[in-house]
């Protein structure tokens, strides 16, 4: 895995099993469009650190790029799809994913991270992607379906 910004199907990660999902399907179309797969994770300082001087930067890469690496390792195993890459970004997810999709193929998103309320149809994140996302924006449950999208169904 490595860093990169070459036109691609765009995953946001999180940590979550739907980001895990995400990234699946984004390997299963992926050939379809003759795309690589970027996993983007994003963060923002806490809450908490609000008034205060932020601390550096380093540590919460550090955490974000740990999650998106597990969370490909936990979508692939040892069988990572050529051409994947990723990156960690600075700032609040939807505008990051936002901001990434500008030279997207495609947007693949969970329905809803860790945070939010579980009630809600999307999430906060998924929902701005989908309003404000420059290229198509494919959104992914928790719970995938047991074919995948490449797979043939009955009419």
């Amino acid at each position: 895995m490595s860093n990169g910004t070459a036109a691609a199907i765009v995953v946001g990660v999180d940590g979550s099993q739907q980001s895990v999902e995400a990234l699946r399907w984004a390997a299963r179309i992926a050939p379809s469009f003759g795309a690589g797969i970027r996993a983007v994770g994003a963060w923002d300082y806490p809450p908490e650190y609000a008034g205060y001087v932020p601390l550096g930067s380093d540590n919460f890469d550090e955490v974000t790029q740990k999650q998106v690496d597990q969370a490909v390792r936990e979508a692939f195993g040892d069988d990572v799809p050529a051409g994947l890459t990723t990156s960690v970004v600075f700032g609040h997810p939807s505008k990051v994913l936002v901001h990434e999709s500008e030279d997207a193929t495609m947007l693949v998103v969970g329905r809803r991270g860790h945070g939010g309320f579980r009630g809600l149809l999307l999430g906060s994140v998924s929902a701005a992607c989908v309003a404000h996302a420059k290229c198509p924006v494919l959104v992914i449950h928790e719970h995938p379906e047991a074919e995948g999208p490449a797979q043939e169904r009955p009419a």
